[in-house]
């Protein structure tokens, strides 16, 4: 491949559109229509499953099966409580930042349509800074301006509704990408930028390639964990985001020292099965793509989990792409580390051969 750019407009075009769109854990739906829409020029059929997970697949007669992955859904909050005074409480859904939440403006998703509100929070000239209380779950609040209860029901809110912030895509300095939700809606982009290359550039692959966007992975890798047991796949290319350690407060003696800008991390843990692993990192060495590593402690805490564990054992690798203040609403990607992502797992795929086992014992 060439060192020029591979985003080309439709491919930012459609990154945009994706990333604006609300895809909480549990209602990712919506954008997997996107998704599946801008996918469908390059891969043969889709499969979908009963929560919502999308596959795309080139090759589906083939026997040997790859699959790469990203998510799909983003974080969120579930509306828990309503006050007699209009006032609303929450709940997570997935790993929601409490401490982000005073003055962030929010969604609520009903079936009458979007309720617009805001997370208040007492001013500072009110609090006792002497024994001043942080932001916690059990004390933000939403607002949506309604006197009391029947107020805000008569809004169409109700227990159970979700919550989303409405931040949108956009890009500092030329070349970081900033958003809500890049965690890991970038996984299901790149994944699909992957597929788009081997079309344009006419490869043919000698097994079926399974382009699995997932569901659910924000409160327990569950999307990967039911579609890996659909599709019985031999190997697993799983793409998420990993930390930046380089931000303020963040020890990277304890983390590891992972920086945007320095291209793709390359992770060793126990689910990454290690011929798997070298043959990316010799893929990447050979291509000159730059790349980072990171050893990850017991499990990965990615889909790689679910996939490695399945159907008796799957050879599964994770391509980690790096990432700025994960689970605010605005993370930060570098754009040369998306392309770079793309590039490591496409030009890892033209050297998968159909049958590889990847088995110590051969």
């Amino acid at each position: 491949m060439t060192n020029k750019s591979i985003l080309n407009k439709k491919s930012m075009d459609f990154l945009e559109k994706y990333l604006n769109n609300a895809a909480p854990t549990g209602y990712e739906w919506n954008g997997q229509k996107l998704w599946m829409d801008y996918l469908k020029p390059y891969v043969d059929e889709f499969i979908t499953d009963t929560y919502g997970t999308a596959v795309g697949i080139i090759n589906p007669k083939a026997k040997y099966k790859v699959v790469i992955e990203g998510h799909a859904d983003e974080i969120s909050w579930y509306v828990n409580f309503i006050s007699d005074d209009g006032l609303i409480y929450v709940i997570r859904n997935g790993g929601s930042d409490h401490q982000i939440a005073p003055s962030k403006i929010v969604n609520i998703h009903t079936k009458k349509g979007i309720v617009k509100g805001v997370f208040g929070w007492p001013a500072i000239h009110t609090r006792d800074r002497a024994k001043e209380e942080p932001p916690k779950p059990e004390n933000i609040t939403v607002d949506v301006g309604a006197k009391h209860k029947e107020e805000v029901e008569k809004m169409g809110i109700h227990v159970g509704c979700v919550i989303t912030y409405p931040d949108e895509f956009h890009i500092l300095n030329g070349d970081k990408f900033v958003c809500r939700a890049l965690d890991n809606r970038m996984g299901g982009f790149m994944i699909a930028e992957v597929a788009r290359l081997l079309k344009e550039n006419k490869k043919k692959l000698p097994f079926g390639l399974y382009i699995t966007n997932s569901v659910q992975e924000e409160i327990g890798l569950r999307g990967a964990e039911m579609i890996t047991h659909t599709i019985k796949p031999n190997v697993a290319i799983v793409t998420d985001v990993t930390h930046d350690t380089t931000t303020p407060m963040i020890d990277r003696k304890k983390e590891g020292h992972l920086e945007i800008g320095l291209g793709p991390v390359v992770a060793y843990a126990p689910a990454v099965q290690q011929k798997l692993r070298d043959l990316i990192t010799e893929t990447a060495e050979a291509k000159k793509i730059p790349f980072q590593r990171s050893a990850l402690s017991r499990a990965t805490g990615t889909d790689t989990d679910a996939f490695a564990y399945s159907n008796g054992g799957v050879a599964s690798a994770l391509i980690s792409l790096p990432l700025r203040y994960m689970h605010t609403t605005v993370e930060m990607v570098h754009k040369s580390d998306v392309e770079n992502v793309i590039k490591l797992i496409y030009e890892t795929l033209l050297n998968i051969k159909a049958g590889e086992t990847f088995s110590y014992f051969e």
